[in-house]
């Protein structure tokens, strides 16, 4: 089954996608700039590979949902991501916002 839902960060839309797999689940969280994922992206092939097309991107390991896709501090992230303000360990709502060039409000 695949699930395609509207999500709001701090007023910002995104589209949360997910793909219901056997024994697990293919998560995705993606504006127009950019995307976080669950552990199925491959960060070292959108390094490498990819690098010219600047992909901006991030990982997530260990998550099942995407409530914790959002709330999980990212594993990986692209060569571009970086140079948006995304590190690694970067919860993936705050990186959402930061690779659309939004800065996350302190909480």
């Amino acid at each position: 089954m695949i699930e395609v839902q509207p999500i709001t960060i701090e007023g910002i839309g995104f589209i949360a996608i997910t793909v219901k797999l056997p024994k697990t689940n293919f998560m995705a969280v993606t504006g127009d700039d950019g995307y976080i994922m669950c552990g199925a992206l491959d960060v070292g092939l959108l390094n490498e590979k990819l690098k010219e097309r600047g992909i901006l991107a991030g990982r997530a390991v260990g998550v099942r949902t995407i409530d914790q896709l959002l709330d999980a501090p990212l594993e990986s992230v692209t060569l571009a991501a970086e140079e948006k303000g995304v590190k690694k360990g970067t919860i993936g709502r705050d990186a959402m916002l930061l690779l659309h060039g939004i800065s996350p409000s302190a909480e």
